[in-house]
């Protein structure tokens, strides 16, 4: 569900928009990508000093190889069961209230939802703790705190649009997402164009 952009003074625009977690996947693959990528990198450390303390023989490189295996199905397993719990917690909507203008577009959870989120990352580090997991200490310190965000259209690299989940993801310094629905997805993709930089990679995804 979206409230539509209010127009107000100086050619500001505010809007409110509910995700449903368990219809789009838009955050679940977001968190899902920067989760592989960490056990990618954590695996990738360890193969390879395994390597270079065992030689980079055939039974090294099996071994190597069914450790990954076997990480990254404890990783799925953790992940669909950590989304489950975090959509529960979250009543299974994810709300991100919008202000955009001539420079910028701002991103901020709603009050209720960033309170329920510091509660998990605090969860999260205490659990990591205990487990003596640095990896899960690190997740809950980094999502700590992190319920508003700024995009600059001026320092916009990149842009990937896809209508069919009702998101427009712009990369900076660091990638950030604006949600929209139906004709109002239109106008702020629309409107994000008219003032990112010419140079801009745009990419449409059907």
């Amino acid at each position: 569900m979206q409230t539509k952009p209010v127009k107000e003074s100086n050619r500001k625009y505010r809007w409110r928009y509910e995700m449903n977690l368990f219809e789009n996947p838009t955050i679940f693959l977001l968190v899902a990508k920067v989760l592989f990528g960490a056990v990618i990198g954590t695996m990738f450390v360890i193969g390879l000093i395994c390597l270079i303390m065992d030689g980079f023989s055939r039974d090294s490189l099996f071994f190597t190889g069914k450790l990954t295996l076997i990480m990254l199905g404890i990783f799925a397993v953790l992940l669909i069961v950590g989304f489950l719990v975090y959509a529960a917690i979250m009543g299974g909507k994810y709300i991100v209230n919008f202000e955009m203008d001539e420079k910028q577009v701002i991103h901020a959870q709603s009050k209720k939802q960033a309170q329920r989120a510091e509660w998990i990352s605090t969860a999260t580090v205490m659990m990591g703790r205990l487990a003596r997991n640095r990896g899960a200490v690190s997740a809950g310190m980094l999502s700590s705190g992190r319920h508003v965000s700024t995009t600059e259209f001026d320092r916009v690299k990149k842009v990937i649009v896809n209508k069919k989940r009702s998101v427009i993801k712009l990369r900076s310094f660091g990638w950030n997402e604006v949600y929209a629905d139906g004709d109002d997805f239109d106008f702020v993709a629309n409107w994000i164009r008219s003032h990112v930089p010419q140079t801009v990679e745009w990419i449409v995804k059907s």
